[in-house]
């Protein structure tokens, strides 16, 4: 015959089930790092061989922002050169960087989150999975925006500025890739602002009111970033960076003030049935008289 388990042994498994992850000591946690961290590099070298294998594909993808504005312009020239023996390499790798990095980051995210996940307890647990879907999605969403519009407007405002004061246009391949990669990766991880913003609040690290007295100071932030990031000094290229991060930054604001009022909403519900329980626990002081 057998046994059911009694409530406070069922208790037990699942505090010990919870615990399984903490339970590992120092050593054990370097392990798991070292193999997370070996999985991200395989993928992210797995990714880069794919694109390596489809190099004219990608070289092509990524020209398009240099056709488009040629295309706007006006503007017929013989196209990107190189100055040096060594310069097409440097070319392959930016390439080979910027689209192995794009294809493993899904991976990458999946393994560095499973390797948190123990330490989190069940309500940051189930914060992970959309946690790690807006990283991506906001990643891809700076991409995209340097991609299709930034850098085709810098560099139309560049070739525009070239032809009047009457220069010839002669651009190295390896200066038009690292321009393209660096700023499609320093955009991409610059919308990321508003998630991490949104974390600290929710770990109660900062509130929404200083957020909210910090905002001068943010929007200067922007725009030395849009100064940094951008390949021109002008102020309209620095405002294309600056101004999609600070709407980034007032919704951001805006979600956390959400999260503020539904704590608050939680905490006076909680208190409003702790005043229920008392009102209803009537007694009569003759009671405890001797």
């Amino acid at each position: 015959m057998t046994r059911l388990p009694t409530e406070n042994e069922e208790e037990l498994e699942e505090s010990s089930d919870e615990n399984d992850g903490s339970s590992m000591n120092f050593l054990d946690h370097l392990e798991e790092l070292r193999w997370t961290l070996f999985k991200c590099a395989a993928v992210f070298f797995v990714a880069v061989a794919l694109v390596g294998a489809f190099l004219g594909m990608a070289s092509g993808a990524l020209s398009w922002p240099l056709e488009r504005a040629k295309a706007a312009v006006g503007l017929e020239f013989a196209g990107l050169i190189t100055t040096s023996p060594m310069g097409v390499f440097s070319v392959v790798i930016q390439v080979c960087f910027l689209g192995g990095l794009g294809l493993a980051l899904p991976f990458m995210i999946i393994f560095l989150a499973r390797f948190i996940a123990p330490a989190l307890k069940k309500e940051e647990i189930r914060m992970l999975t959309p946690a790690s879907l807006t990283a991506f999605l906001l990643f891809v969403s700076g991409a995209c925006f340097s991609y299709f519009f930034l850098v085709p407007e810098a560099l139309k405002f560049s070739m525009r500025l070239n032809m009047m004061l009457g220069f010839e246009i002669l651009w190295t391949a390896d200066r038009y890739y690292g321009l393209l990669v660096w700023t499609i990766l320093g955009l991409g991880f610059c919308f990321q602002f508003p998630l991490i913003i949104y974390i600290l609040v929710h770990l109660r690290v900062v509130d929404t009111a200083k957020l909210s007295k910090a905002r001068p100071y943010m929007i200067v932030l922007f725009f030395v970033m849009g100064m940094v990031l951008t390949p021109t000094w002008d102020p309209v290229t620095q405002s294309m960076v600056a101004l999609p991060m600070w709407l980034l930054y007032e919704c951001s604001l805006y979600l956390a003030r959400k999260l503020e009022a539904k704590r608050i909403a939680e905490i006076e519900r909680e208190l409003g049935d702790l005043d229920d329980y008392d009102d209803s626990f009537d007694y009569d002081e003759d009671d405890f008289r001797d």
